[in-house]
């Protein structure tokens, strides 16, 4: 008759296998541990471990600081505008700000070589200029449905 083959398996030891981890790692990583130790040492030097350690520390504190900073109608209405002005700048076409920065920096440069301020009749002429009157139309859109803005709000 055949006899059994006993197996008893090995324990497997997690602790162990990390534990020899840990003694190989300065071999392995010894630069990369050396640059840690620096930016820890800086740390440390400048004030900023304290820093950090303070901040964990007191975080119910902060946290509870910062919940009634937050909590204000002066905030709230902060963040309220800042979404809005998001919109409004994500609707604006961004090839057409291309645009208007770089002929900006022509009448910066033109008006930095102007010696005199132009005179009416010149002022005239330049706000009767096609350009002109394609900008002027644009801000004129602009301050109406900024009136319509403000009427509604009025009411």
């Amino acid at each position: 008759m055949a006899h059994p083959i006993s197996f008893v398996p090995q324990k497997h030891d997690p602790q162990k296998e990390l534990m020899a981890r840990v003694e190989a790692a300065p071999a392995a990583h010894a630069e990369a541990l050396l640059m840690a130790w620096e930016v820890l040492q800086t740390a440390h030097d400048k004030g900023m471990l304290d820093l950090a350690k303070g901040l964990i520390g007191g975080k119910d504190v902060i946290t509870g600081k910062l919940a009634e900073a937050a909590n204000t109608p002066e905030v709230v209405a902060g963040i309220r505008n800042g979404m809005a002005g998001a919109r409004l700048l994500a609707s604006v076409d961004p090839a057409m700000l291309q645009r208007l920065a770089q002929a900006l920096e022509g009448v910066n440069r033109e008006h930095a070589e102007e010696k005199e301020p132009p005179s009416l009749w010149r002022l005239f002429r330049r706000s009767t200029s096609r350009d002109a009157r394609r900008g002027l139309s644009y801000m004129t859109r602009v301050l109406e449905a900024l009136g319509k803005a403000t009427e509604s709000s009025e009411k």
